[in-house]
């Protein structure tokens, strides 16, 4: 007997749902990506109970006669694409005609269209089942209805997350497309209460400033390059003083689709390498346009992944248009010669940097030649200098410094001083030239040879990461309450010895993690010490905050904040915690609207109370290059050492190093 068998179309239509249709924004994206296409130029959604009870999109655009809105939910039915040939240069957003299809074969569904002969047509389907087709009453253009989402799959019904969450999802997605096109003007409400509204605007700037006010437009750098042939970049990018600690604020799009791309992502922060530390994000809204033929669309079902033809060309573009943006704004220095151009990222603090190690070999003394190596004590600029991949004129490697990052070891910050008259440094006069005497052939070979070899112990630089293999992160059990604090070291680490070693303290995450555990044991005592503000300080929420506020702005209030929700998405902060600097509260609250994981929003209250504390601790905590008394550091060390987990931050970080003895006498060859 054969086991094989075809499977109906309403459980075929299933199983795609389960690819296309992963919650009500999902849902939300096929329609608003089917309205885009059709072009519509006003564009409304609808929400109740998060978009499993009703999610309704009507748009002004071209409509549909009957046989089209009969024919529109069969499988792989579509006005997109007709033959094979057309998939290698997909211009629409949708194309694949199974959408419509899917949902319909789990939810109710109405749909009402009309073009702009008339008349209008009402097709009604429950569960992949067609119930109706009549005439109806409907201006020019399509209203979708979906009601009771997975209403006949109550195992996949139970997987869908809070009303929050899926409030929070939904708004993003039209916030997203609201971006992608800011001629079309586009409506969300919610549960009866309107959470976004834009009208048609010019440009991305204007839109932009539409849905997240004038502080965040302040913010922005203009981005403009790439390649024609390959990848042109437009958009914004968020100047560094902007930081996020996680990745929603990034808009990325290719061809005006909204995608989530890692390579995309990944060439972003390279294009802020050195001028953001680790585990920070820029702000962005990025435009990738692409010839449609290099670029694949249709790599995943909900069309949310792409693949390019030429990857790495697309990164290299993304991350060099970045560069070039925060260049033109004074962020970072461009340096380029004839034969290798080489872009040097500099903190604004510290234009002191090696550009790149090229020798003014023939114009100046051996000794002026080779390189200066200084120790400093800069407080944030800590990081091992970074070998690029790129080789310098002489074939040696381009060393770049790379400021405002964490220390991660306890060593010493190295400052290369490049030779005069190479970059970043001036040259030298011709009077100075004048008295230079001329070299030998010899001292001329010893430098070219000293320069083209990165091994040459002329121009090799000692490893900054050799005491990595002494200083060691420090256990809750060898920790001893006998802890006797020297002194700093940049004003940013204490300095201690205990019966083991040396030790090293993060000021900031040694605080972080004692205010945690304060603000953790406020839930049993129920008492937050609050200070108020004179005059109440306002901001305006994003659409995707305004969503979540509700649901977080109660555990807030535990912690000694007093908040109000005006007109719209502006809030009024009213009182802070008493630990908080007021100029941090606001950050604070972006920062806590921003990361709290989207999946968290509705989940258990002690995850969303952890990340609460967690960042109101970073916040308030002392920060690096804060001088402190002895008896200041004797206090943090003790308070320390009480707390639930002394070794490491609320984050994860550590928060101790430990030298030890042994090691020590190890590193003076004296065992």
């Amino acid at each position: 007997m054969s086991k094989i068998r075809l499977l109906p179309d309403h459980v075929a239509n299933q199983i795609a749902a389960g690819e296309v249709v992963e919650r009500p924004a999902s849902v939300a994206k096929e329609l608003v990506e089917n309205a885009i296409d059709a072009g519509a130029t006003r564009i409304a959604i609808d929400v109740e109970a998060g978009g499993r009870r009703l999610l309704k999109v009507s748009d002004d655009g071209d409509g549909m006669v009957r046989d089209d809105a009969v024919m529109a939910f069969e499988r792989h039915a579509t006005s997109k694409i007709a033959k094979s040939e057309d998939l290698s240069s997909i211009s629409t957003l949708g194309f694949r005609g199974e959408a419509l299809a899917s949902i319909a074969s789990v939810a109710r569904v109405e749909l009402t269209t009309n073009t702009e002969e008339g008349p209008a047509t009402r097709v009604v389907i429950d569960g992949g089942k067609m119930r109706d087709v009549k005439d109806a009453a409907h201006p020019r253009g399509t209203t979708l209805i979906i009601r009771d989402l997975f209403f006949n799959v109550p195992a996949r019904r139970k997987f869908l997350r809070s009303e929050a969450t899926e409030s929070f999802h939904l708004t993003n997605l039209v916030t997203h497309y609201a971006l992608a096109h800011p001629e079309i003007a586009f409506t969300l409400t919610n549960n009866g209460r309107e959470v976004l509204r834009v009208a048609s605007a010019k440009d991305l700037r204007e839109r932009a400033y539409q849905i997240f006010g004038a502080e965040f437009l302040d913010n922005l750098l203009e981005v403009s390059g790439g390649h024609q042939k390959i990848a042109r970049v437009s958009g914004f990018v968020s100047a560094p003083r902007d930081r996020r600690t996680s990745r929603d604020a990034q808009y990325l799009f290719v061809n005006g689709r909204f995608v989530r791309d890692r390579l995309i992502s990944r060439a972003l922060s390279e294009g802020y390498r050195a001028v953001l530390p680790h585990g920070v994000y820029p702000a962005a809204l990025l435009f990738i346009e692409t010839p449609l033929e290099e670029v694949d669309v249709n790599v995943h079902p909900a069309k949310t992944e792409v693949r390019f033809r030429r990857a790495a060309a697309v990164a290299d573009a993304v991350r060099e248009s970045v560069r070039a943006a925060l260049a033109s704004a004074g962020h970072v220095r461009r340096e380029t010669n004839e034969q290798s151009p080489v872009a040097v990222l500099v903190d604004e603090s510290d234009s002191a940097v090696l550009a790149n190690a090229v020798p003014a070999a023939i114009e100046a003394p051996l000794s002026a030649i080779q390189p200066r190596i200084e120790f400093t004590a800069s407080p944030i600029d800590d990081a091992p200098l970074q070998s690029s991949e790129r080789p310098g004129v002489a074939g040696g490697p381009v060393y770049v410094q790379s400021p405002k990052s964490k220390v991660q070891s306890p060593t010493s910050n190295l400052r290369v001083q490049p030779p005069a008259g190479t970059a970043g440094v001036p040259p030298a006069t011709s009077a100075q030239r004048e008295n230079v005497p001329a070299l030998s052939p010899d001292i001329t070979e010893e430098i070219s040879s000293a320069s083209a070899s990165p091994g040459s112990p002329s121009m090799q630089l000692p490893p900054l990461n050799s005491a990595d293999k002494y200083a060691r992160e420090v256990s809750v059990e060898s920790l001893s309450t006998d802890i006797r604090p020297l002194g700093q070291l940049d004003e940013s680490f204490i300095i201690a010895t205990d019966n083991e070693g040396l030790l090293l303290i993060d000021q900031h995450v040694a605080h972080e993690r004692i205010l945690f555990d304060k603000y953790r044991a406020l839930e049993s005592t129920r008492i937050a010490e609050s200070q108020h503000l004179l005059i109440p300080e306002t901001f305006d929420l994003t659409p995707a905050q305004a969503s979540v506020f509700d649901s977080v702005a109660k555990e807030l209030e535990n912690y000694g904040f007093e908040l109000m929700r005006l007109s719209g998405r502006t809030v009024a902060i009213k009182a802070t915690p008493a630990d908080l600097p007021p100029g941090e509260a606001r950050n604070m609250l972006a920062e806590i609207l921003d990361t709290v994981d989207a999946e968290k929003k509705g989940s258990a209250r002690e995850t969303l109370r952890d990340d609460i504390a967690a960042s109101l601790a970073c916040h308030a905590a002392i920060k690096v290059n804060m001088p402190l008394t002895p008896e200041k550091m004797r206090w943090l060390i003790d308070r320390l050492l009480q707390t639930s987990s002394p070794t490491t931050c609320p984050h994860g970080r550590p928060v101790i190093l430990r030298l030890a003895t042994r090691d020590i006498l190890k590193g003076f060859h004296r065992i």
